[in-house]
């Protein structure tokens, strides 16, 4: 797992997120996560479902933001949980070893360590800068990811106020994946967004 891993915004117009999510997708996401803190059940099911499509098209994968009901419901390849969803162990027992079950681990090398052991396929760090979107109480150090390093051995993303400047020096210090929601989604080219993501890890878009 490398390079750019898409989130999507609190977007309710289904057909605006679907076409940022394409363009996204031709600038060289490697993944997306559905993510819509505010959409009811139905209107969930719908752009689920409409983004499934989209990434099997082009042959990415899908991950859903907490609700395994969705996950299970859709088939998506996997789902992205936080501390206080459902435990990590029992998602990768309902959904089996061949789907993907990310772990937010905040800035915490502990519930890495626990989610890796649970059976996380990876583990997500941060936010390591403001973010437009979520609040933190705290900052991730990028030290943080080398120390990481030396007994983890899934993938790990980093998240929070991410751009591909700031970026450059997580990856440099082992970050396989950089999380973005606002640097592609607020950008009026979200294909040339996700281009400059992509080249952090030689991808060309």
């Amino acid at each position: 797992m490398r390079g750019l891993y898409l989130v999507t915004p609190n977007w309710n117009d289904t057909d605006r997120l679907l076409a940022a999510t394409e363009a996204a997708l031709r600038g060289g996401a490697a993944m997306v996560q559905y993510r819509n803190k505010e959409a009811d059940d139905a209107l969930r099911r719908e752009q689920g479902a409409a983004l499934l499509a989209l990434c099997r098209r082009h042959r990415r994968p899908l991950v859903i933001n907490d609700h395994m009901d969705l996950c299970l419901r859709l088939d998506a390849e996997g789902v992205h949980l936080g501390a206080s969803d459902l435990a990590l162990a029992d998602a990768r027992a309902l959904l089996g070893p061949g789907k993907i079950v990310g772990a937010s681990c905040y800035g915490d090398p502990g519930l890495a360590q626990a989610a890796q052991v649970a059976g996380a396929t990876y583990v997500a760090f941060g936010g390591f800068y403001p973010s437009l979107v979520k609040k933190y109480d705290f900052v991730t150090p990028p030290s943080l990811l080398e120390a990481a390093r030396t007994f983890l051995t899934v993938p790990i993303v980093v998240i929070g106020g991410m751009t591909p400047a700031n970026a450059a020096p997580l990856v440099a210090r082992g970050a396989g994946m950089v999380a973005a929601i606002t640097a592609v989604y607020g950008d009026p080219e979200p294909e040339e967004a996700a281009r400059r993501f992509a080249a952090l890890f030689g991808v060309a878009g």
